[in-house]
């Protein structure tokens, strides 16, 4: 027997028609990429995104085409997010920070169709564009007055187009599990794969983001997503912020301390989400300046371990209370977020900040366990880790086009690539990811925990660790550090910083110091990078 409710798909136009009937007033306002700041209200936004619609249109952009944006936080990229997904049309984010022939690459395997771009990346399009097989309009998100002499074909105003509209457009219907948006990952080996998302799966993950233990997003917030749209869809904040008719501020493509601060303080910000870089910075210029955080009260950081230093600063000096998380292009992104439930809400003060630093419980509509290598799922008594497996309905299936085959195992569970243990109550803490953990012994020490408590060190900026050879322990941790301006960390004076910390056998063989870490194109510390760097280094000693 069938349930007699009315069959209603699960589309995104939905979060930008509900808040265009029940918030037409609230403001989005934005830094843009061409100067200056700009602010209009969902009402207005719910009209520019249908001008896109039948923009894209005219252009011949029909339902499955691929419309392919490079661009920052902005106003018109939510525009073109609501405009060609609500047509049918998949909305595919490029990462600028990719490299170029990884660029060339994506966009010939999305096949798009047109490329919406910021003024910021003519210039690197320009240099690959003769290798873009597929794409017919090159569409710059400015109006006619800044538009750049360049040597791109076909190349229109995005205002131009969409003024030549008249935004009398219905969004039309049509299965839910019709693809919506196309992100590729950045932190696999080879090419980088496609996941393809579909209405139903971010309609389904925007219900949960919104909830009271998740991201915290309601029709009283103002939320800063600093985390780009094009890294797995700004953690779908854009779709959040419509369904809830929360204000949103835009920093378009600043990320210095000081612009945030300016915009966090002047748009009376109560919600913001970044990687903890971000964060790092951020609490340097507070420190310096003397300065709070207004009525900033939720900072969501995930994208790679929180240091516990970096809670404990933000929840007793600016009284900003910080949720871990965790989540992957392949989750849509949330997998998990470490607001606290009632079996820790009452714990003292140093080990709820021990929670704290865990990546969070597992949401709802994600099941998640730990696997040894033999695929038995472990028990979760906070000390036994394994892989990381999860499963749910926004979770991937199949990447685009088929890349990499079968991706889950017999039971549907799609393995992070994380190493965690789980504790009693649900809280998931990564120790490693499965290609980083060092293996010392026949031990596992974690590079991610070694990282946590250095950078809590007066002098260091930034900590990566990883594994090196060693001819009697198969591999030891090698520390790299970026220490302050005009300061030197020993490997002497940072084992003694950390004995008291992790145990013996885990402190680092060697510290070395650089001038700068390199990171991924989503602002993670590159693993690889190093190791290529320091394939050739020996311990002192051996």
């Amino acid at each position: 027997m069938l349930g007699q409710m009315q069959d209603w798909p699960l589309l995104v136009s939905k979060f930008l028609e509900h808040a265009e009937v029940n918030h037409p007033r609230r403001e989005i306002v934005g830094l843009l990429p061409e100067g200056g700041k700009f602010e209009y209200t969902y009402a207005d936004c719910a009209v520019r995104a249908k001008k896109c619609a039948q923009a894209l249109g005219r252009l011949g952009v029909e339902m499955g085409d691929r419309v392919a944006t490079l661009a920052w936080n902005s106003h018109r990229h939510m525009e073109i997010w609501y405009g060609a997904s609500g047509m049918g049309a998949v909305t595919h984010t490029v990462n600028p920070r990719l490299f170029p022939e990884q660029l060339i690459y994506i966009m010939n395997h999305a096949e798009d169709k047109v490329l919406m771009l910021d003024i910021t990346f003519v210039p690197l399009i320009e240099a690959i564009q003769d290798h873009l097989k597929t794409i017919e309009h090159y569409v710059i998100m400015v109006g006619p007055e800044h538009m750049p002499e360049t040597k791109l074909p076909n190349v229109l105003s995005y205002e131009e187009l969409l003024d030549a509209e008249d935004g009398n457009y219905s969004w039309p219907t049509f299965d839910e599990n019709t693809a919506c948006g196309l992100c590729y990952t950045s932190g696999t080996t080879g090419n980088p794969k496609g996941v393809l998302y579909s209405h139903r799966s971010n309609f389904l993950h925007t219900l949960l983001a919104i909830s009271g233990d998740t991201l915290g997003i309601t029709s009283l917030s103002t939320i800063l997503p600093v985390v780009p749209m094009f890294h797995a869809n700004s953690w779908g904040i854009p779709y959040a912020a419509a369904a809830t008719g929360a204000k949103i501020a835009f920093n378009g493509p600043h990320h210095e301390p000081d612009v945030l601060h300016k915009l966090i303080i002047d748009e009376d910000v109560t919600v913001t989400a970044a990687v903890p870089t971000v964060w790092s910075g951020m609490l340097k210029y507070l420190e310096a300046t003397g300065k709070d955080m207004g009525k900033l009260t939720i900072v969501t950081i995930g994208g790679s371990a929180v240091p516990r230093s970096m809670i404990q600063t933000f929840q007793e000096k600016y009284g900003v209370r910080v949720n871990h998380a965790w989540g992957m292009t392949e989750t849509s992104p949330l997998g998990s977020l470490g607001s606290e439930n009632a079996a820790v809400a009452n714990l003292p003060a140093e080990e709820k900040l021990d929670v704290q630093t865990k990546q969070g419980r597992s949401v709802l509509g994600v099941e998640m366990c730990i696997k040894d290598d033999d695929g038995n799922i472990l028990p979760r008594d906070g000390e036994t880790s394994g892989r990381v497996m999860v499963r749910g309905p926004w979770v991937i299936d199949t990447y685009y086009k088929g890349d990499s085959g079968k991706i889950l195992d017999d039971d549907n569970w799609f393995d992070t690539g994380d190493i965690a243990c789980i504790d009693e109550y649900g809280y998931m803490q990564i120790t490693d990811r499965a290609k980083d953990v060092i293996k010392s012994g026949g031990e596992w020490i974690s590079s991610i925990d070694l990282e946590n408590e250095a950078v809590a060190h007066p002098d260091v900026v930034e900590a990566a660790v990883i594994g090196v050879h060693h001819p009697k322990w198969d591999e030891r941790p090698l520390m790299i550090i970026v220490p302050e301006a005009g300061k030197t960390v020993s490997t002497e004076e940072m084992n003694a910083f950390l004995e008291t910390r992790v145990v013996k056998w885990w402190l680092p063989d060697d510290v070395v110091m650089v001038s700068e870490i390199p990171h991924t194109a989503t602002g993670k510390i590159s693993k690889k990078d190093l190791r290529d760097q320091f394939k050739d280094y020996k311990f002192p000693g051996t």
